[in-house]
């Protein structure tokens, strides 16, 4: 894994190895992050470019770090797993940006209310199949965690059931990958 674009491109992300079967962690490829990213500069007028990240279930925070080198101002990584947070201290480190994150080490699904500013730009990743990116924006949107022109960018393996309060923009299929994007 490595950075696709920005000031950080190229640069090598830490070996997951085997990662973690039990914790489900499994790292959005190199080529689906790629495309998603295409997406959002030439679909959604770059939305990137000084804006705060919501990472949740961040694992590796591949998507966050990416965000980053391309222009976002801070990232906020959401993930309980213990190896994932390893990984995602040592991928923080690599980039360089530990100035600019914040990592809350717990379950997406119980962040109760946001301690600061809300984030405009939201990756979530939850594992597949297990409703649990339901119930993790379910409580990102009643604790305050999404700003009101927030752009969620959700990647699941079969299309979501939109959360009450967001809407569905479109869906893009990449292999076993859908991605949805949604506002509120």
């Amino acid at each position: 894994m490595r950075i696709i674009g920005g000031r950080n491109r190229g640069r090598a992300l830490a070996n997951v190895g085997k990662g973690d079967v039990a914790a489900h962690l499994r790292p959005t490829s190199d080529r689906v992050r790629e495309s998603l990213f295409n997406v959002l500069a030439n679909g959604y007028g770059d939305p990137c470019t000084g804006a705060r990240v919501l990472d949740l279930f961040a694992g590796t925070g591949a998507l966050g770090l990416e965000a980053l080198s391309r222009g976002a101002e801070f990232a906020g990584f959401v993930e309980s797993g213990r190896k994932a947070q390893a990984l995602l201290a040592q991928n923080i480190s690599l980039c360089r940006a530990g100035a600019q994150t914040k990592v809350y080490r717990q379950d997406a699904r119980f962040l109760g209310h946001n301690p600061g500013l809300a984030y405009d730009l939201v990756f979530l990743d939850p594992p597949y199949g297990k409703g649990l990116g339901e119930t993790a924006m379910g409580i990102a949107l009643k604790g305050g965690w999404i700003a009101e022109d927030a752009l969620i960018v959700w990647e699941e393996n079969t299309l979501i059931n939109v959360p009450v309060g967001l809407h569905l923009i479109e869906a893009r299929s990449y292999g076993g990958t859908v991605i949805s994007f949604l506002e509120k």
